[in-house]
């Protein structure tokens, strides 16, 4: 799904306001990648970009329940357009909040403006508030069922609009211009890409422990927009989006044969990419998207290849026993894998170039290593460290700086957001034996469980969508 982004938004909130007859939805273009904002007047070239968490956590931000022109129902299941302007707000504070990163307040509790100050905030309020930084906006509803949201980034300050965006989405897509909206906040104001307009793939867990339902499953990044892929009558393991967000790699389950599917998102539709008569482990994409590495027991060994994604062909084996490799994830630039081994006698981690050569142990620090995944960035590998208990650690690609972000009975299988500023996980509940899945940044000090339907393991984080 497309979303319709709009330029010279500042310019276009209504002909009363800024004395034009331009109507909003006549500078709207079709995208699919993020387009920039014209800066507002006056800008200046103004940067705000914080150094440290410390600074970005003291920083005051307000944000404020989204404005109308007039409170008309919507097709959204949000309500009209009133509620939806507060649920929009809802939205952009809870990611802003959850990502470890700042500390906004709102909208509950705060000022709500009217449509005509979007344009025109009321700075004195919001300085005798303490608030360093105001995020206001709007919505309104097309006669075509189509919702235009507007967000304004305003430093109270300076008085001065740091960034402006719009969109205009379906009405099933609403949450998609909250998820904009934070995204726009959270890079104006750390410098960082944008996340929060991505989506989670994961396995959804039913049934008793030895007797375990498990479905393909997505929902957005906050948890919001559950849909399951699979029926459950295949067990389903292992997902990972498609470097273009258009497919889902997973392992399948079906009759008892192992098999790797690559799920289309357009079209609902599975295509076999192997099946190789043996026990088959953890595929992964290139970030090229030509290649999925697997792992496969035959013989007595079990041993990383890599196939076209495009199904067919010979499989390349890229390591040669002995004992288990598993696992395999890419570096972004696609020249080196870092994968699992218990050559030297117990699990721990290898790095070894995209070919299969150079293959060299990195994880030296005591207990043992696994499911090792590749940070978007470079800087990092997150992986399990077991060492009594189920941790979840960060370490630099040459084994160095090793360090734990989670400290509980068994946190496992780590995947990274798409800028690589949070890593998420499956936990296990001791008591219960279920899973769900987690999220803890790289200060390890602030964790968040997504909300799920039912029992949730083998989390993926995609990329940003176009």
């Amino acid at each position: 799904m497309k979303i319709t982004h709009i330029l010279a938004l500042g310019l276009m909130l209504s002909s009363s306001l800024a004395g034009t007859g331009t109507a909003f939805a006549q500078a709207a273009v079709p995208v699919a990648v993020p387009v920039a904002v014209p800066p507002a007047e006056g800008d200046g070239g103004l940067e705000v970009t914080v150094s440290d968490d410390s600074e970005w956590q003291d920083l005051g931000i307000a944000i404020t329940s989204f404005a109308t022109d007039a409170d008309v129902p919507t097709r959204t299941n949000a309500g009209s357009t009133a509620a939806l302007g507060r649920a929009l707000s809802q939205v952009v504070a809870g990611d802003l909040k959850n990502n470890g990163l700042f500390k906004p307040s709102g909208p509950d509790g705060l000022p709500q403006p009217a449509y005509a100050q979007i344009q025109a905030p009321d700075y004195g309020t919001w300085a005798s508030r303490s608030a360093d930084m105001l995020v206001q906006g709007f919505v309104r509803a097309g006669g075509d069922g189509t919702i235009t949201v507007g967000c304004y980034l305003y430093d109270v300050r300076l008085k001065q609009q740091l960034v402006k965006g719009g969109w205009q989405v379906p009405p099933s897509d609403w949450r998609r211009a909250a998820h904009k909206c934070a995204d726009m906040v959270y890079s104006r104001l750390s410098g960082e890409s944008p996340f929060f307009d991505s989506k989670i793939a994961y396995i959804a867990e039913t049934g008793p422990k030895d007797h375990r339902m498990k479905r393909l499953a997505i929902m957005d990044s906050d948890g919001a927009n559950h849909r399951y892929l699979t029926s459950g009558q295949a067990m389903a393991l292992t997902p990972r989006y498609s470097p273009d967000y258009s497919k889902i790699l997973y392992l399948s389950y079906l009759n008892g044969q192992p098999s790797i599917y690559s799920y289309d998102l357009a079209t609902d539709r599975q295509t076999l990419i192997a099946r190789t008569g043996n026990p088959t482990l953890a595929p992964r994409w290139s970030p090229d998207g030509k290649w999925v590495l697997y792992s496969m027991a035959k013989s007595g060994t079990t041993d990383i290849y890599r196939i076209s994604s495009a199904g067919g062909g010979t499989p390349q084996r890229l390591t040669n026993g002995p004992g288990i490799n598993i696992g395999g994830s890419y570096s972004p630039d696609g020249r080196q894998i870092v994968f699992e081994s218990d050559r030297s006698g117990s699990q721990q981690i290898y790095v070894m170039a995209a070919d299969g050569s150079g293959q060299k142990r990195i994880s030296f620090f005591g207990g043992r290593a696994a499911t090792p995944e590749w940070s978007p960035r470079g800087d990092q590998i997150a992986f399990t460290h077991i060492a009594g208990n189920l941790r979840v650690a960060v370490m630099s690609p040459s084994g160095g700086g090793m360090r734990h972000l989670t400290d509980s009975w068994q946190d496992e299988a780590p995947t990274w957001s798409p800028n690589g500023r949070i890593v998420q996980f499956f936990r296990t509940t001791k008591s219960t034996g279920v899973a769900g899945i987690w999220q803890v940044d790289l200060t390890g000090r602030n964790e968040r469980k997504l909300p799920t339907p039912v029992g949730a393991s083998d989390p993926a984080w995609g990329p940003v969508r176009p």
